[in-house]
């Protein structure tokens, strides 16, 4: 594909509106053609992660070829030339994609765009806002008592039909991914543009920033391609890139953590989304974590979770040859562990029957070498790749898993008697402490949902110094009390302080995929904790006992302060971030179930 019409996908200028579409309608033309060989098979049949094809109808067409051409269905595409490509969008979203154009440029730029950053102001930087992944904001610039006076201040329309990132706050400035790969720096008071940098494909991890020794502060992210990025903070200008897997499927998911010079970056990918595909040799990637110096994105040492390299162990009864092991994928941040000198990662499942004894585990890792020092497997024999919920076919493992490995960055908390936890949920819906000192040795477990392939406990909880707040999705769970719902456990036993069951969902969509799930990863601050709902509601509930103190819905349409028209939807993925007596969170994850959106909310008080 032309690197000018790629850059012309990653920065689209236009936002197309959702299409209404005729599930009956009869196939018509090369792109329908296309669609009943290489998607109907999935999209007319969608589990687990794959979006039904009226959810993809309401993206954009430019999203679409993205997608198959850099993005999440690069195997299924593979081969298909420009033509076909667009012809395949075309006829999914009803639109045809745009032309050759330049991606065009923010219109609400600041004023003074060389604002200098302080990285000593309360922040909210990265994933977990700490070393430990808590979660916890200790200076949010705002109380309890005012949390219900909070008030909309300002909204940003992103360039895309989805959004599913989590911003980052750092020195008054506002770091925010999207689905076109563009990255965002904003102020955090009016929402006005410092710098866009458009990277190769879609970018949803939390970005961090931080001062390289002897240089200015840079700003790091990861995309879809699994290429780590060093960005001027100041001024988005790109100071080295790094591509840290050449697997199609590869990509970085989890927000790179900063410390010594040094960045820590984990390796996803979706390969357990194609690998069902007719004729795939299914599987091939191993999850991993890479050390890089920040200065210049060198790599100082990369850990795969699976030591073997995959190899050829049977023939599907196509004749497709099958390998393995393979799997193991690290979705989230790292959690550091400065007194041990160690880091923690949630490590993902198995896409193959070849053993693989550290997927579904939680796993320690020496930060100065990498070295594995300790695992803890939550699930074993967890085998699983998407379409395989019915038993063994195609490319499945012969001995199908539940696909209920650790989704969210695990959470490290100290005792008043110096001990150290390590808190670990899973999709399972079950909450695990580790004790970080001896190996990794389960202290005491808590179940807090039925759980399932998307959770369970899906992008993770918060902590404060005595509670651990799980919020729990259930999204495709058909038995117990229906999805959703919030529990505060005690950190030292697991015991549980409180439940607060999901509100009644109310959707402003109306009630197609209308849930009260609470798939989005939980933030909170001293007396409060926030959780979004995929009904589009972000409510503020009280520590002392689960009290709703404050609800807002995120999905209407706002009038943005960059002139893109916008409105929210289901909140998912990456929470809200608390910084500088503001609340902001993205609104409109549309990427498998729910509601699409693409705006960045942005609360204070009147």
């Amino acid at each position: 594909m032309p690197r000018s019409l790629i850059a012309a996908l990653l920065g689209a200028s236009l936002l197309l509106p959702a299409v209404a579409w005729c599930a009956d309608a009869a196939p018509a033309g090369p792109g329908a053609q296309l669609y009943q060989q290489y998607c109907a098979a999935c999209h007319d049949h969608p589990k687990d992660r794959i979006p039904a094809r009226e959810v993809i109808a309401k993206r954009s067409p430019e999203e679409v070829v993205q997608a198959l051409s850099s993005g999440v269905m690069r195997p299924q595409a593979a081969g298909m030339n420009l033509n076909e490509l667009a012809a395949l969008a075309t006829f999914v979203t009803g639109k045809a994609p745009s032309g050759e154009v330049t991606p065009q440029p923010e219109k609400n730029l600041c004023a003074r765009r060389d604002a200098p950053i302080d990285l000593n102001v309360p922040q909210w930087n990265g994933w977990g806002r700490d070393y430990e992944n808590s979660r916890f904001q200790t200076q949010p610039g705002l109380t309890a008592a005012e949390v219900p006076r909070l008030k909309l201040k300002w909204a940003f329309g992103y360039r895309g039909s989805s959004i599913y990132g989590q911003p980052s706050v750092v020195g008054g400035r506002v770091f925010a991914t999207s689905v076109t790969g563009r990255i965002y720096s904003l102020d955090a008071r009016t929402g006005c543009t410092y710098w866009t940098f458009d990277a190769q494909a879609p970018a949803r991890p939390a970005t961090v920033v931080a001062a390289v020794p002897g240089g200015k502060p840079l700003a790091f992210v990861g995309d879809d391609s699994a290429t780590v990025y060093a960005l001027d903070a100041t001024s988005g200008a790109l100071v080295w890139k790094r591509r840290l897997d050449a697997h199609s499927a590869a990509r970085i998911s989890g927000a790179p953590v900063f410390n010594g010079g040094r960045l820590y970056v984990p390796v996803s990918s979706l390969e357990e989304l194609s690998g069902t595909a007719p004729g795939y040799e299914c599987c091939k990637f191993r999850g991993s974590v890479a050390a890089l110096d920040a200065r210049d994105g060198k790599v100082v040492w990369q850990t795969y979770t699976i030591d073997a390299p995959p190899k050829p162990y049977r023939k599907a009864k196509d004749g497709t040859q099958l390998y393995g092991p393979a799997g193991g994928a690290v979705w989230t941040a790292p959690t550091l562990d400065l007194q041990r000198r160690l880091l923690y990662v949630g490590v993902g499942n198995s896409y193959t029957d070849v053993p693989a004894p550290r997927t579904d585990s939680i796993v320690a890792l020496a930060m100065d070498t990498g070295r594995i020092a300790w695992a803890h497997q939550l699930t074993a024999n967890d085998n699983y790749i998407v379409g395989c919920e019915s038993g063994p076919q195609g490319n499945c493992p012969q001995n199908v898993g539940p696909d209920v490995d650790p989704a969210g960055s695990p959470i490290l908390r100290n005792l008043p008697d110096g001990r150290q936890l390590l808190l670990a949920g899973a999709k399972s819906g079950v909450v695990h402490a580790l004790d970080p000192a001896n190996g990794g040795k389960q202290l005491w477990e808590a179940r807090v949902g039925v759980g399932s392939m998307l959770g369970g406990i899906e992008w993770g909880a918060a902590a404060d110094a005595t509670q651990l707040y799980v919020a729990v999705s259930d999204v495709i769970v058909t038995s117990g009390k229906g999805p959703g719902g919030l529990t505060a456990l005690r950190v030292d036993t697991g015991k549980q302080v409180w439940h607060t069951a999901a509100p009644k969902p109310v959707c402003a969509w109306g009630p197609r995929s209308c849930t009260g799930a609470q798939s989005q990863a939980v933030s909170a601050i001293p007396g409060v904790v926030f959780s979004g709902s995929h009904d589009g509601h972000l409510r503020a509930f009280a520590t002392a006992d689960g009290r709703i103190i404050w609800d807002v819905d995120t999905a209407p349409a706002v009038e943005t302060v960059n002139g893109v028209a916008a409105a929210g939807g289901s909140l998912d993925h990456g929470g809200a971030t608390v910084a500088g007596g503001m609340v902001y969170v993205n609104s409109g994850y549309g990427r498998i179930n729910g509601q699409p959106g693409n705006v960045l909310l942005a609360y204070g008080l009147p």
